[in-house]
């Protein structure tokens, strides 16, 4: 099995907008056409709403908003991330889907953020996948990875029916870890098991080319990536293979490591964490970086192994405590940090210090994989059912369904107005739609193996 990284052609979006400032939204509608080689074009503006105390239209178009729990500063408008939102009518007596437009708008966010930020503007409807969507994307619990972290999103969808496309295979890897947008770029961390291989860093580099940006650590895998202060961190991990089909890797060097990018190939130590053999997931929350430790493969059963830290500065690893099971993966949503375990389909609320709370167990699940909030509620992908529970208050889980026959869900994110998840054992990539999962194709179809992983996403 040789992984591949491979991308849809559609576009993304989340579902809500999350302690936003904003002002001077503006929508223009350009009527253009083609003459003698050179575009002409007469733009008109459609609305503008100055958000400075309410929701009036200032172009004279009479598009004025509707208000719902949103405050005023006397210069924007303030969205408490719950349930402020401004609904503008009936898009189409905004928008011609037959026009080109602009859209412009001011926006400002806390530095230090404790849930998701979302939806910007929304005219879009998920039961025809018809429609626009234009958010600001931060997405932790993509497996290991925080994928996404302000990363400024729009699209547009009219049901468009896309194939997936294979972009290569990074190094030598055997497993694709994380995915990251850092930069305006797309970054891979892999497991590369053979002897005298090592864990890499790659960068996308268009078509089926990636660029090797190093291998900082002696250990097989890096395993999950994230922005953290406008900078690139990556933590190793000790990956056997073994309890996941895979071949036993020779190299045994322990990870637990966090490197900080510095370009090229050049990467530096932020310290190794406690003594964890892995570093499994990355979660900025409140202004500080989170890690999971809970170790995988041949030592998933290390007590020591599995608990969560705070990063407090170079060599400054602060212990979270650990709630008697893996803290592997991490999540955010609305002021809580959650912690996903391997371990009897454990889903906890980090409490502060190191207390933790309860939210599980998921049912019918060992394993939780990844998180997503969609539509302002957390979903979770797990094993050994194939299904993605949406999480409805403490100890109140909701199956959403079974991807097909599957039996893990992996990767997990919102992708222009729409919840998508990989799965093993087909390394299939599944929407879910009204009427419940839809496979939008496989990515692996290597033959004569036990399982095929569609394990991280991003969007980029």
């Amino acid at each position: 099995m040789q992984p591949s990284i491979l991308f849809n052609d559609s576009k993304e979006a989340r579902d809500m907008i999350s302690r936003l400032c904003c002002c001077l939204l503006f929508l223009l509608i350009v009527n253009s056409s083609t003459l003698t080689g050179q575009l002409h074009a007469q733009a008109k503006l459609v609305g503008h709403w100055p958000l400075t105390a309410d929701a009036t239209d200032a172009s004279g178009n009479n598009h004025n908003g509707t208000l719902h729990n949103v405050d005023f500063n006397g210069s924007s408008a303030l969205f408490d991330g719950r349930g402020s939102w401004i609904d503008l009518g009936n898009g189409k007596n905004l928008i011609d889907s037959t026009d080109d437009f602009a859209i412009s708008v001011r926006l400002h966010t806390e530095e230090a953020l404790t849930d998701v930020i979302g939806d910007i503007l929304s005219w879009y409807d998920p039961d025809t996948r018809t429609g626009i969507n234009f958010s600001i994307m931060n997405y932790a619990g993509v497996t290991n990875a925080q994928s996404n972290w302000r990363n400024v999103h729009f699209g547009i969808d009219a049901d468009i029916k896309t194939e997936w496309k294979d972009c290569g295979r990074p190094g030598n890897n055997m497993y694709v870890r994380s995915l990251t947008v850092f930069d305006g770029e797309l970054y891979a961390s892999t497991w590369e098991p053979e002897a005298g291989d090592r864990g890499h860093i790659y960068r996308y580099a268009g078509g089926t080319e990636w660029v090797d940006c190093g291998s900082p650590d002696p250990s097989n895998c890096i395993s999950t990536m994230g922005v953290f202060n406008g900078r690139l961190y990556a933590g190793s991990e000790l990956y056997s293979g073994g309890g996941s089909s895979l071949p036993l890797s020779p190299n045994e060097e322990h990870g637990g490591v966090v490197y900080r990018y510095e370009g090229g190939t050049k990467w530096t130590s932020m310290g190794k964490v406690a003594d964890v053999r892995a570093i499994s997931g990355f979660a900025v929350y409140d202004g500080k970086l989170y890690a999971g430790t809970g170790s995988t493969g041949a030592w998933r059963d290390t007590p020591r192994h599995r608990g969560m830290y705070r990063f407090d500065g170079p060599n400054e690893w602060v212990s979270c405590g650990c709630p008697g099971l893996r803290v592997v993966h991490l999540g955010v949503h609305n002021d809580q940090l959650f912690g996903l375990s391997y371990d009897d389909g454990g889903f906890f609320r980090y409490k502060g210090a190191e207390d933790w709370l309860r939210l599980g167990p998921i049912p019918e699940t060992t394993q939780a994989y990844s998180m997503a909030v969609y539509e302002s509620q957390v979903h979770v992908g797990t094993w050994p059912t194939g299904s993605v529970y949406r999480l409805d208050g403490p100890q109140k889980w909701h199956n959403t369904g079974r991807l097909g026959e599957e039996k893990e869900v992996m990767g997990m994110l919102v992708y222009n107005g729409k919840l998508y998840a990989g799965t093993l054992p087909l390394a299939a990539v599944y929407r879910y739609d009204t009427d419940g999962w839809s496979n939008t194709g496989q990515l692996d179809n290597t033959p004569d193996v036990r399982y095929r992983r569609a394990w991280s996403m991003a969007v980029y």
